[in-house]
């Protein structure tokens, strides 16, 4: 059953207070699987938009499910990095600077595998979804 919008939004703004008030010790983690904060610039406000997700991490890159908790839908941080591929993220008290893009081919099918490892549940979104969830690469600005 997809996540309910309205909780998770909630829960995403109680978790980014408690993450930058405390570099991560509160909010930089749930159910054992690391958590980071990105944000994005709105694709129609303009104004910075701050997400708590989860991620693994590929060698110097970060990986995001974009799986919206198995929605129909696409989550509006990947809306806003599909329009601006700039972003911030923000690992405990480490922020810096990335550009966003989906990953396809070879890559999507070993990100998605090593994303699994970590969190199964999103293959249940993925049955879900009734849409492709994108697997988003997050690269360091040079």
């Amino acid at each position: 059953m997809p996540a309910n919008p309205t909780v998770m939004k909630l829960m995403s703004a109680t978790n980014v207070f408690w993450y930058r008030l405390t570099g991560g010790v509160i909010g930089g983690s749930f159910a054992g699987r690391p958590i980071l904060l990105l944000t994005t610039t709105g694709r129609r406000s303009g104004r910075r938009r701050t997400t708590p997700l989860v991620y693994v991490e590929d060698g110097e890159n970060v990986v995001l499910i974009a799986s919206n908790g198995g929605n129909p839908w696409h989550p509006d941080w990947w809306l806003n990095l599909e329009a601006t591929a700039e972003a911030e993220v923000q690992v405990r008290s480490e922020r810096r600077r990335v550009n966003g893009e989906k990953a396809g081919g070879e890559e999507r099918e070993r990100l998605w595998r090593l994303a699994v490892e970590m969190y199964s549940g999103y293959e249940g979104y993925q049955e879900t979804a009734n849409r492709e969830i994108p697997v988003v690469v997050l690269r360091p600005q040079s």
